[in-house]
């Protein structure tokens, strides 16, 4: 009983609300939320498209495998020798750089619908996600590796060997997963703990 007099206490001193509650918006909560849900909406984009590869005709120049999109994707760091590696760990890191690439671009999504849409409608929200999604596909595609992926390894590789609807679905699906995690990512303010007695 002691402990929760003193819970009650020390939050009585703090005006109700102890010292360490975020006062306004908590942007590290939405940076830390956007980062682990990213990862969440970046496994579904991959499982996703693994899944399409072996029900969908590949590629011009690509066999069928479940991975070639990680291989094309590959072709950023490593160049036109990705699209024929075999190599287990080469494509394990691939797989990790999109995971890791999903935690990134979780954040951005994360904190649109917590500052933009904060009432929780599912509608608005869907239609936010949506159109963060779309136009992360048409930077990412058009707008920087169209121009950046040549320069730096000298082919465009990503943009031309992903067709276009496929660039376009992983992304959405990526902002569709994350707007079905936002509830996991919502921050509930601290409330006083009320004792027994």
């Amino acid at each position: 009983m002691e402990s929760t007099d003193r819970v009650s206490e020390v939050s009585a001193s703090a005006g109700g609300k102890p010292p360490w509650a975020p006062r306004g918006y908590y942007a590290a909560y939405d940076l830390l939320a956007g980062s682990v849900l990213g990862l969440f909406g970046a496994a579904t984009s991959l499982v996703f498209n693994i899944i399409g590869a072996l029900l969908v005709a590949p590629p011009a120049g690509l066999g069928p495998d479940p991975l070639n999109l990680i291989r094309v994707y590959l072709t950023f760091p490593l160049g036109e020798p990705a699209l024929a590696t075999t190599n287990g760990v080469a494509l394990a890191i691939g797989c990790c750089l999109y995971l890791a690439t999903g935690t990134l671009l979780g954040i951005p999504f994360q904190i649109a619908q917590s500052k933009c849409v904060p009432d929780g409608d599912f509608v608005k929200r869907f239609k936010l996600v949506t159109g963060l999604a779309v136009g992360l596909w048409i930077v990412n595609f058009y707008l920087i590796l169209s121009w950046l992926q040549p320069l730096l390894f000298g082919g465009r590789w990503i943009v031309d060997l992903i067709p276009w609807w496929v660039g376009l679905t992983t992304h959405l699906v990526f902002g569709w997963t994350m707007l079905l995690v936002y509830p996991l990512g919502v921050f509930k303010p601290y409330r006083q703990f009320e004792s027994k007695t």
